[in-house]
Parts: structure tokens; C-alpha cells; sequence
């Protein structure tokens, strides 16, 4: 059992970064284009929410298909942690109180792609075997 689930390791790393960009993709694509649930207020690229909707969408789309993943795993996980203790954190200590929980899951998950890499299928991967 153990030699099947180390092989199959690098696939599901696979999986939860595609998994992962998917939803985050998701809060970019409200910002920016009011999908697929209408913007909360006007979109401004020259503000706080219009630089991290932009990064959400694009940077989203570097992970899903795992192209560049570990700096861009890096730049996004800083955004959640600076958009938890912005927005989240000053509302209530706890994230469950704060609305923070999610924030908090995609920093650490893109902070373990740092050090993980996008797994076998990924664009990086298809780069290194060139």
C-alpha cells in the first residue's frame, strides 16, 4: 500500500493545486467581471481589491495549470496572509467569526506549494523533462 500511495503522490499534488487555483480563480473572476456571483462593489484595478482580483484570476490560472508554481504559490500566499490581517483579522480575533477561514486555508495551501512544486502534471513539470 505504501509504494502505490508514494507513486500516486506526486499526481494528487497534481490535483489539489488544479483544485485549489479553480476556486481561488473563482474570488478574481467576481472582482473583475462579476462572475460567476455579481462584483460586491465597483472594480478599480489602481486599488487594494483591484490588484488582488487581478492576481487571484492570473495568478490562479499560473497554478491551475502549474506553470511558474512555486514563485507564483509564493506571491499569492503573501496576498492571503496580507488580505487576512487587512480585511479579516480587525473584524474578530476568531477566523470562524472573522470570516477568515478560507483566507487562512490558501495561505498555507499555496505556501506548501512553494516547497511541493505543481506535482507530475504540471506545465513546470513538462518544462523540466525538455
Amino acid at each position: 500500500m505504501e509504494k502505490f500511495l508514494n507513486a500516486w503522490r506526486p499526481r494528487v499534488l497534481s490535483v489539489v493545486r488544479m483544485v485549489s487555483a479553480f476556486l481561488f480563480m473563482q474570488h478574481g473572476g467576481q472582482k473583475l467581471f462579476g462572475f460567476p456571483t455579481p462584483q460586491r462593489g465597483e472594480f478599480d484595478l489602481f486599488t487594494i481589491f483591484g490588484v488582488a482580483g487581478v492576481l487571484e484570476l492570473f495568478g490562479g490560472a499560473l497554478l491551475l495549470i502549474g506553470l511558474f508554481t512555486r514563485p507564483v504559490a509564493f506571491v499569492l500566499s503573501g496576498l492571503m496572509a496580507f488580505a487576512y490581517f487587512i480585511v479579516h483579522a480587525p473584524q474578530d480575533f476568531w477566523p470562524l467569526n472573522n470570516g477568515g477561514e478560507l483566507a487562512i486555508m490558501f495561505c498555507f495551501v499555496f505556501f506548501y506549494f512553494v516547497f511541493a512544486g505543481g506535482g507530475s502534471w504540471s506545465a513546470d513539470c513538462l518544462r523540466g523533462r525538455r
